[in-house]
């Protein structure tokens, strides 16, 4: 889709040059506290979107804040959609952040509708709602609230620690709805994260906002994608994961292997030959066939996984998804939303370091 030009109004800090003609265009901006990173503000007539008809994820209905994101994951399964604003799928998707400014109101507005039907809404589907931005826009309260105040039962996906300036608003929003949280995190190795992620908050951080949501009652289910084939998957790797997830409290587990769909694998495999250019080989065979890591990888890792999830109790909170079929269908227990409805949020537990059951973690997916 194209976006249209609007008239562009300078800030206190360094005006950008518009690079692209945004639809709803406010104005572009940089400034020193987010270095490197060009903040495109507009007016979004709806923050609503449908999910397609025919897809396998467990909602209908997502909210994205932003467009584009600083997290800045080699890996991001997203980055593509940043070419349909006609940014490209590398360094713009890390820097040209698009932000809807009015996304908390054009939501209440949206769900006060009388043919909204309160179906779950999922956010962070796409781009994380919690990155840097949010600290300087501050979107999520709003859409929080216009939530919670419509009856609609939600979920966040997120690897942003920002996530616990609202852990007072979500314990309330979890008195009227139910609701989901998700951590996404793949590794504890805190130097191999940094150049695998750049912008996010270290495995340590997410680590001690999993104990944070758990102590607050909320529950948390644990992303842990991609599982990356010769940097992540070691015995040392998994186990290491695992064993932190359960310490922290997390309520359920989810992994797969590495996704590399068109734009994604070019900026990936860039930095593959940069940083660790003896896979490289290995990696053009193990993804010759598409994006899609072959299958006899795919079981072998399913194995380890099961392995030690079973180790350290996370037997049936979900498994290794590795079927291209259903893999956007499974999210790990406490990552969703109980069901549909206010009033349907299940308390949570506080964090423990003791291995949990397989029945509290039983999924539930729609």
């Amino acid at each position: 889709m194209r976006w249209e030009t609007q008239e562009l109004a300078p800030e206190k800090a360094v005006a950008a040059p518009a690079l692209l003609p945004l639809t709803g265009l406010v104005r572009t901006v940089s400034t020193p506290d987010f270095a490197g990173i060009t903040f495109h503000e507009v007016v979004s007539k709806s923050v609503l979107n449908k999910v397609a008809a025919g897809s396998k994820m467990p909602f209908g209905w997502t909210v994205n804040p932003f467009r584009g994101c600083s997290h800045a994951c080699v890996y991001c399964f997203a980055r593509k959609s940043h070419t349909y604003l006609d940014f490209d799928a590398g360094m713009d998707f890390d820097s040209q952040v698009v932000v809807k400014i009015n996304a908390g109101e054009v939501l209440r507005k949206e769900l006060a509708k009388s043919t909204w039907c309160r179906q779950h809404v999922a956010l962070g589907t796409n781009t994380d709602p919690y990155q840097r931005a949010e600290g300087r826009y501050q979107l999520m309260p709003d859409i929080i609230k216009a939530l919670a105040d419509s009856g609609t039962p939600f979920s966040i996906l997120t690897k942003g620690t920002l996530l616990g300036r609202d852990i007072p608003l979500l314990k309330a929003a979890g008195q009227q709805v139910s609701i989901g949280m998700g951590i996404s995190l793949a590794l504890t190795d805190e130097a191999l994260a940094h150049t695998l992620e750049p912008g996010t908050p270290s495995p340590r951080a997410r680590l001690a906002l999993i104990s944070r949501l758990r102590e607050a009652g909320l529950p948390c289910g644990v992303m842990a994608m991609p599982i990356i084939p010769w940097l992540t998957d070691s015995d040392q790797a998994l186990d290491s994961l695992f064993g932190a997830l359960t310490k922290a409290g997390a309520t359920g587990v989810s992994a797969g292997a590495l996704y590399l769909r068109p734009g994604t694998r070019e900026w990936f495999m860039q930095w593959l030959a940069k940083e660790h250019p003896s896979l490289v080989g290995r990696y053009r065979r193990l993804y010759s066939t598409g994006s899609y890591a072959q299958k006899d990888y795919r079981q072998w890792l399913a194995g380890r996984i099961s392995y030690f999830k079973a180790k350290h109790g996370f037997a049936g909170t979900d498994g290794f998804i590795h079927d291209a079929r259903a893999e956007e269908a499974r999210y790990p227990a406490g990552s969703l939303p109980d069901e549909p409805g206010p009033g349907r949020h299940s308390p949570a537990r506080a964090a423990t370091s003791e291995s949990l059951s397989a029945a509290e973690f039983a999924p539930t997916l729609f």
